[in-house]
This record gives C-alpha cells, structure tokens and sequence, in this order.
C-alpha cells in the first residue's frame, strides 16, 4: 500500500493524499491582482491529483513584492481579483484543497522579472521605478542592488499587521491552508539571518531576538485563523553560507512555532546571500525536512527535486516528511499526481467533472509578461 496516498491531517485539515504543489510564481499579475492567466494556470493544476494546490507568493504589501508582475491581498481590488480564481478552481473542482502563500519580498522587493535578468529595477525601466524596499536593515541583497530602507517601530507594525490582513483576506477568500514565508531570502527570512540582520534593538544581535518578528507576525496570523484551518511557515533551513542560519536554528524556530501553533514548516534553504553555494541534488531539502520533523516534533514538507514518485514514496513511507512538494515536476506533467498514483498501483477515482456552472470570467489585459516568448 502506498504511504503517499494515504490521507494526512494539516491542523484542522484533511488532505487525500500527501502531494502538493509548491507555490510557484507567475509574475502575471499587474499591481498585485490576479489576471486570466491565473484563472488558466490554477484550473490545470487543480485537476492534478495532489491533495493541496498552494497558490504562488502572494505578497502583504505593494513595497513588498517582488516585481511588478507579483500576486497581491494588499488592496480590496487584489482580492475582488482573486476571488474569481477561487470560484472557477472550485468550480470545476469543489473537492479540491487550496493553500496560499503569505510574503513579503524585503530587500529583494522591486527587481526585475526572471526573463529579464531578474536583477534590480531601475529608473531606465520606467519613471516611477525602482520602488522602496524595506528590510530589517539597510544592508542591500548584493552590490547592484537597492539600498533598503530599515524598518522602524511604525514600519514593523505596518508590516506585521499587513501579513494580519493578508490573512484575514486569504480565510474570507475561502483557502484552507496559509503558509506564511520566512524563507528564500525574503522579509522574514533576512529578520532570521545575520547575513541581513544587523539591528542592535530587541529585533536584531542574538538568533533569539532575530527570531522575534517573524515570530510576532506568525503569533499574530494564528490570532486569527480559526481551528478549522491550517497555518504553517517556510523556512530555509540553511545560508549555505558560513556565519549564516544553520539546521540547528531552524529546529529551534520551528519548535517555537510549533508552541504558537504552527500545523507545518516547509523546509526549504538558502535565497538569501548570492554568495550561496548550494549542493543540488534529488531531494537535497529531505534532510532538513527529517531532522525539523524529528527534533522539533512537526509535520513537515519536503520540497527541491523531488521528481518521481518513488521518490516520494519512499521519502514519506521512511518518514522523512509528511508531504512531499513539487514545482517543476507538475509543469512539466500537469497530471503528476494522477501518474503517481498509476506508477505506485494506486486506485483512484475518474476524475470528477461537475455540471458546467455560472463563473466570472476575468477581463484580459494585455501586459508585458504576454510578450515573454517574443523576447
């Protein structure tokens, strides 16, 4: 019998089976509101078989996003956007599971998209560009980058309350599962590293006072979540960078979180100095995924090149994670979960298609993620 298809409780949520698909950016939004291609895009992967869809890094504040291409909850009209791309996914899929990533992009906030280079924006690329970006202190990403602004008393409570917002947007939108990201070199991920945390207040100097905020935003996300959902957090479990986050820190935040009531970590690493040196390899996370489940006493996800299914059997069959994540595998095979479950010898039923039904439509809007094959 196979583990992967065994149901798995997420706080107050039962998932069918333990495959999910990692947020993925689409950078084809404009000012933060979702667009036809997210419509398209989501509709494909909630027919994919895996128990959670989790939408891409969906940012709390317009400062805080990536680039201008990025998902957004930081205005009523992001979520009157959004809503429609919930409404047809449930649609034509009421059964499914969705999650959503909460983010703030810090000091990495108003680059470029990745087909142009994904560096910093510039005034060169429009009049009102770059934008402020803010971070725990004003130590840029890297050379050429922006210089952020250092968030003051005020700038906490801005953000944090921002992520509260989000939140409560996210819960009216009717997701089921929230993921709050403190990984890949992003706000809350620099408030957790040396390599970005240079504060000398209660945020800033010893890993206890680097992990306050993050964990003051989580505490007060969970505030509002109520039981019948599931709220965890990314985390980069590593620098891969000497004098920066270790495995061991990461244990110790996720068994703090873990007292707030985090339901799960995705353990992730790196993102947050380009001085990384990163081992790829097939399920080179799995490792921090068992040793955070292990020592800290959480169910975890495992994320990064985890490409077949047996893969993935065996890592949550030998119980190294709770779920396994995947991104690329479900782009390049939409249908990864339903061939999974074919390749484990899993039974699984047709693939339910409800009566058509009325759904908004969203307007399209030309903008220049349409013009990425012609570049």
């Amino acid at each position: 019998m196979s583990v992967l298809f065994t149901s798995v409780e997420l706080g107050g949520v039962t998932l069918p089976n333990r495959i999910v698909v990692s947020p993925m950016c689409q950078y084809a939004a404009i000012d933060g509101s979702a667009q036809p291609w997210h419509q398209v895009h989501y509709g494909m992967l909630a027919m994919s078989g895996a128990g959670l869809l989790c939408l891409e890094a969906t940012h709390v504040e317009r400062e805080g996003r990536i680039t201008q291409g990025c998902l957004g909850l930081y205005s009523d009209e992001n979520e009157a956007a959004l809503k429609p791309v919930v409404e047809w996914v449930r649609g034509w899929m009421p059964n499914v599971k969705l999650g959503i990533q909460l983010a703030h992009a810090g000091r990495k906030a108003s680059a470029q998209r990745p087909w142009k280079g994904g560096g910093p924006l510039t005034g060169a690329d429009a009049p009102d560009l770059p934008w402020t970006a803010f971070a725990p202190s004003a130590i840029p990403y890297d050379t050429k980058w922006h210089t952020p602004v250092a968030l003051d008393a005020v700038g906490l409570k801005r953000v944090k309350q921002a992520f509260v917002d989000a939140t409560l947007r996210s819960l009216r939108l009717g997701f089921d599962v929230i993921e709050v990201h403190g990984a890949h070199g992003y706000c809350l991920h620099q408030f957790l590293s040396p390599l970005s945390n240079r504060r000398e207040d209660a945020y800033g100097g010893s890993m206890e006072k680097r992990r306050r905020f993050p964990l003051e935003v989580f505490e007060a996300c969970r505030a509002v979540v109520p039981a019948g959902k599931a709220l965890g957090m990314r985390l980069s479990a590593t620098d891969w960078v000497e004098g920066g986050l270790t495995v061991e820190d990461a244990v110790e935040t996720a068994r703090q979180l873990k007292a707030l009531g985090c339901d799960f970590i995705d353990a992730s690493s790196g993102g947050n100095s380009p001085a990384q040196k990163i081992a790829v390899a097939p399920g080179y996370h799995v490792p921090f995924a068992a040793r955070i489940r292990r020592e800290a006493d959480i169910r975890t996800w495992a994320v990064g090149v985890i490409t077949e299914p047996e893969q993935a059997e065996r890592i949550v069959a030998d119980g190294e994670a709770d779920c396994t994540a995947h991104a690329r595998a479900f782009l390049l095979d939409p249908r990864w979960g339903w061939n999974a479950a074919r390749a484990l010898g899993v039974e699984t039923p047709p693939l339910p298609l409800p009566a058509a039904r009325a759904t908004t439509i969203l307007p399209f809007k030309p903008q220049p993620s349409m013009a990425r094959a012609a570049e």
